[in-house]
């Protein structure tokens, strides 16, 4: 086949794209510009999309023998990804940066224009399984569940996974780094990415201040009403926050507080204990289903609300796009605007992904 490797300057990818070669495929690298003023250096682990990221895929793919090229997304990243992500905070939800990526970016922007370049599929150094059963593909937990990134990948359409290739989905990252040594590849130490790529230093805060101005609200005592305390706005704030709320007098009880929830329009942010953070019920809608195949009755299943962890088994009743999701057990922390990714447990291992949706509401 004829392949574009999307290859961002990591191990992952550029070992990804030695696979994809070694295969026999007629393999071409490209490295994605997504920002108009990238930054020279990395800082360790935080940052992406650097120049010297755009260096290290360049390196890689001279080393594989193939050609490369650097596309410019950064208008397209910017409107699809950044956007989008100041909008959903200033709403009072909560988003996934890296999922919108995927979605709107690699999958959709990058693989429409290999498309339309005569390419068949698009390799990318993702950690997931990809299986076609009956001709219906099947998207898996990988092997290094540590690293899986299935969750991220779950807002994929069956014609997106159609024209896409996950040469890691078997692998540990131990044994990727391994491989790229021996390859030769300069990359095979190099730290992965961390945070948010377009926010290098870590501070949401300030990002999302800097953009949104402030709005000043209060902070309120969810069970008393009392107001404890003024804040910046309510994007500063996401639920199941404990650290960083600005109140000055401890709780009657002496213990934690934690944010349940936000009213971006009056600007409040309630507070109160970790009691108040359980979830039993989650609503969700704008369901995608990766294998094409909607649920259409009461379904057991494991869901997931986040990349790295709150998964729990549940029941799922869907309507049209959207679904009510019964938890087993409660969950904390769950905020709108989340990702819920539905698996259904797999015998042989690698959970398969059944479907995902955005969190409308919780209770």
């Amino acid at each position: 086949m004829r392949v574009l490797a999307a290859m961002s300057g990591g191990v992952d990818s550029a070992v990804a794209a030695a696979r994809a070669v070694e295969a026999g495929h007629d393999v071409v690298g490209v490295h994605l510009a997504l920002s108009a003023k990238p930054g020279t250096l990395r800082t360790g682990s935080r940052g992406c999309c650097t120049i010297e990221d755009s260096h290290d895929a360049r390196r890689a793919a001279d080393i594989l023998g193939i050609p490369f090229y650097i596309w410019d997304f950064a208008e397209r990243f910017t409107e699809e990804v950044v956007e989008t992500f100041v909008g959903e905070y200033a709403a009072g939800r909560t988003p996934n940066p890296c999922v919108t990526c995927n979605e709107k970016i690699k999958f959709e922007a990058l693989l429409e224009k290999a498309m339309a370049l005569g390419f068949d599929a698009v390799a990318t150094g993702h950690y997931a399984r990809l299986t076609v059963v009956d001709g219906v593909p099947e998207l898996r937990r990988s092997a290094d569940s540590g690293k899986d990134q299935s969750y991220v990948l779950a807002s994929l359409t069956a014609e997106q996974l159609s024209h896409a290739m996950f040469p890691l989905g078997d692998s540990w990252k131990t044994d990727v780094r391994a491989e790229a040594e021996r390859r030769g590849l300069s990359v095979a130490n190099k730290p992965d990415s961390h945070d948010i790529c377009f926010i290098p230093d870590g501070d949401t805060k300030k990002f999302l201040e800097n953009r949104l101005g402030q709005r000043p609200g209060e902070l309120v005592d969810a069970e008393t009403g009392a107001v404890l305390g003024r804040h910046t706005g309510v994007h500063g704030f996401t639920v199941g926050q404990r650290k960083g709320l600005g109140i000055e007098a401890p709780a009657p009880d002496g213990r934690p507080r934690y944010v349940l929830s936000l009213e971006p329009v009056s600007g409040s942010v309630k507070v109160g204990s970790v009691a108040g953070l359980g979830v039993e019920v989650i609503e969700a809608d704008r369901a995608i289903w990766p294998s094409g195949r909607p649920l259409t009755e009461l379904t057991e299943c494991v869901v997931q609300v986040r990349a790295h962890g709150g998964i729990v088994d549940a029941v799922v009743d869907v309507d049209s796009d959207a679904m009510t999701v019964q938890l087993r057990e409660p969950l904390r922390g769950v905020a709108p605007g989340q990702v819920i990714v539905l698996y259904r447990p797999d015998a042989e291992g690698g959970d398969i992904v059944l479907g995902s949706a955005k969190i409308s509401g919780t209770r």
